[in-house]
C-alpha cells in the first residue's frame, strides 16, 4: 500500500515577516514543515506500521529549500520524498493539480494525508480539490482514525465541539487535525537516517497538470491593523456584570 502525505514549506509563525513589493514576503526567514502536516505525517506512519509492506511518501511543492521540509517528514518516519520545483506561488487549484500529477506519475495512492490547513495561506481547500481530481472521498479535521479492512472510519471535529463519524472506502483523502495524535520529535539517529533517504526532484513543467479555467492571484499584501477602543466599566459588581453581558451580547455578539 502506498500512503502519500502532502506537506507544505511555510514560514515559522514566530518569524517577523516583512512585505516586499506589496505582493510577497521577504523569504529570508526560517521556513519549516507546516505544523498541521506534522499530524498528517505521524498518522501516515502509524497506519504504515499497522499495514506491513506499506510505504509513506512525502510530497511537497516548493523551491529547493523545501527539501528541508521533506527531510523533516523523512525524519518523522516517511520512507522517501517527492519535491516538485518551479511551482512557487501556486494557488490551491494549481497545487492540487500538481500534486495529483506527481502522485499519478509515482504510483497508486491508497491513502492521501494532508494537514487540515496551512498556517500561511489558510485556504482549507487543497485536500478537497485533490479529492475531486482523484474521485476520492474526503474528510478533514480528523481527530480519530480506525482501519477496517479496505475501509477507514474517521471522526471529524466540527465547530463548537460537535463531531461526525464517517466511513470511507479506500482510496481516500484525510485532512489531519491537531487532536488526531501527538507528533514526536525525531531523535538524532532519525535525523541522520533521513539524510540518506531518497528525495526525488521533479520540475513542475515536466508534469501534465492539465488546464484550469480559474485561478487565484495575490494582488496585494498588507499588515493587519488592530484598533482598540477601551472603555471603563463603572458601578456596583452587579451593574458591571450587566454591562459586560450587554457588551458581549450586543457588541461582540459572542453570546
Amino acid at each position: 500500500m502506498q500512503i502519500y502525505v502532502c506537506v507544505k514549506h511555510v514560514p515559522d509563525s514566530a518569524a517577523a515577516l516583512t512585505i516586499v513589493d506589496s505582493s510577497r514576503i521577504d523569504e529570508n526567514v526560517t521556513f519549516l514543515l507546516n505544523p498541521y502536516d506534522e499530524h498528517a505525517v505521524t498518522e501516515a506512519v502509524r497506519v504504515k506500521d499497522l499495514l506491513p509492506g506499506s510505504e509513506v511518501v512525502a510530497v511537497c511543492i516548493g523551491n529547493d529549500d523545501a527539501e528541508k521540509t521533506i527531510r523533516s517528514a523523512l525524519a518523522m518516519g516517511a520512507d522517501r520524498g517527492l519535491l516538485v520545483t518551479g511551482g512557487e506561488g501556486c494557488d490551491s487549484i494549481a497545487t492540487a493539480r500538481a500534486l495529483k500529477a506527481v502522485i499519478d506519475r509515482d504510483g497508486k495512492a491508497s491513502m492521501i494525508f494532508t494537514g487540515r490547513q496551512s498556517i500561511d495561506a489558510e485556504g482549507w481547500q487543497t485536500m478537497f480539490r485533490l479529492g475531486v481530481l482523484f474521485g476520492f472521498p474526503v474528510v478533514t479535521n480528523a481527530v480519530k482514525l480506525e482501519l477496517d479492512r479496505d475501509r477507514v472510519i474517521v471522526e471529524s471535529e466540527l465547530a463548537g465541539g460537535v463531531s461526525n463519524v464517517y466511513e470511507m472506502k479506500m482510496p481516500c483523502v484525510i485532512g489531519a487535525g491537531r487532536r488526531l495524535n501527538t507528533p514526536g520529535y525525531p531523535t538524532f539517529p532519525d535525523i541522520v537516517k533521513s539524510k540518506k533517504k531518497i528525495v526525488e526532484k521533479i520540475e513542475l513543467s515536466s508534469l501534465e497538470t492539465g488546464e484550469s479555467d480559474s485561478c487565484v492571484k495575490t494582488l496585494e499584501l498588507a499588515p493587519m491593523q488592530q484598533t482598540r477602543h477601551p472603555s471603563e466599566i463603572k458601578g456596583s459588581p452587579a451593574e458591571a456584570a450587566q454591562q459586560i453581558v450587554n457588551i458581549l451580547k450586543n457588541e461582540a455578539r459572542v453570546i
